[in-house]
């Protein structure tokens, strides 16, 4: 059962806020919800198939399917995009990707270019506005579906903000989509860099800079002069990396160029297609402040802002925890639209 609009801390939305998540008392704060849960928690076990995608400029993208014994060729497909650095091994992967095999639907988690374990080819990553290639990966999973099939997605925090950018653009295009989750999504770019490059919370951004920077420099390796050596390497935040890097690969003017075109939060108003929005307020890569308020989203779009939870966090049960909270939202969330028609998708 969905909450009635609440009140919400200083600077924060009015929006409809989930009552079914509570942190469990031995797990206080937004930070140890978001590093225990990530790092500490028992994960779930899920059982991967590995096929490789050639894409349009010759570079490639690895797809873990997760695929019950028991799952029908036209069942559900949970596609699931994941977050910055992440892969189908990251905690809320395996636990959705669980979920979605107990109930005999089929997964799937397309890596980000560069995520899967190897490097890619072409002179390029990801970024949290990469739509076109969110629209490249859904319009070919939709088409090799079986007809009525059910096509859902999925997407955690930088996938979340590229899933909910793309769903908006497209507006009723979107319609093969049955129904999407966005978890933890960085829905204004420009706060969540500020935030990250605060106090405790430097501890995420050296973590994430760490990994970035490593593949940053094989990528030079393979393209010599493509990006600014020095100034990737000096970068201490994303006001830096994001400069030096992600801004000048794909196409952005600067950082601010890229943060303000890819924001997920301007783009909740077109959405066409329902979805549900799972932040928590206490999230510290995303003040309460930059989420989006009711009056600013589609009537398709739900918005749920539990005061707790911290970054994809969502752990419950007696200690050591069960990242079980998650799933069975997405899964409630999904079946209510499991039945719903759906338009066909563009080729693609």
């Amino acid at each position: 059962m969905r909450a009635s609009i609440t009140a919400t801390p200083a600077g924060a939305p009015q929006a409809p806020r989930h009552a079914g998540y509570r942190a469990p008392r031995w797990l206080p704060g937004a930070h140890l919800q978001t590093i225990w849960s990530a790092t500490i928690a028992p994960r779930a076990r899920v059982a991967y198939t590995r096929e490789r995608w050639t894409t349009a400029d010759g570079d490639f993208i690895d797809v873990d399917h997760a695929v019950s014994a028991q799952s029908p060729a036209d069942a559900p497909l949970l596609v699931l995009f994941h977050g910055l650095e992440g892969s189908s091994s990251s905690h809320y992967a395996t636990a959705l990707m669980a979920m979605a095999a107990a109930q005999g639907w089929r997964g799937a988690v397309p890596h980000f270019r560069g995520c899967s374990g190897e490097p890619n080819l072409a002179p390029r990553a990801y970024h949290s506005g990469d739509s076109a290639e969110i629209d490249w990966i859904l319009r070919r999973f939709a088409a090799r579906r079986p007809p009525g099939a059910p096509l859902f997605a999925a997407g955690v925090s930088l996938g979340a903000n590229a899933l909910l950018k793309w769903l908006g653009e497209q507006g009723e295009d979107a319609g093969f989509v049955r129904a999407a989750i966005a978890i933890s999504p960085p829905q204004d770019l420009a706060a969540g860099a500020m935030a990250l490059s605060r106090g405790f919370n430097r501890v995420y951004m050296d973590n994430f800079l760490r990994t970035l920077k490593r593949k940053s420099l094989a990528m030079l390796e393979r393209h010599p002069g493509l990006i600014d050596r020095d100034r990737m390497l000096a970068s201490r935040d994303f006001f830096g990396f994001d400069d030096a890097v992600t801004a000048p690969l794909h196409g952005f003017a600067s950082c601010h160029d890229y943060w303000a075109r890819s924001s997920c939060r301007q783009f909740l108003g077109g959405v066409r297609v329902p979805t549900l929005v799972i932040n928590a307020l206490n999230d510290p890569f995303l003040p309460a402040s930059a989420l989006a308020a009711s009056s600013e989203v589609s009537p398709l779009v739900t918005l749920e802002y539990p005061a707790e939870g911290g970054h994809v966090g969502f752990l419950d049960g007696g200690f050591p925890g069960r990242f079980d909270w998650l799933p069975m939202r997405a899964h409630r969330f999904l079946c209510a639209h499991l039945h719903t028609a759906t338009g066909a998708p563009a080729n693609g």
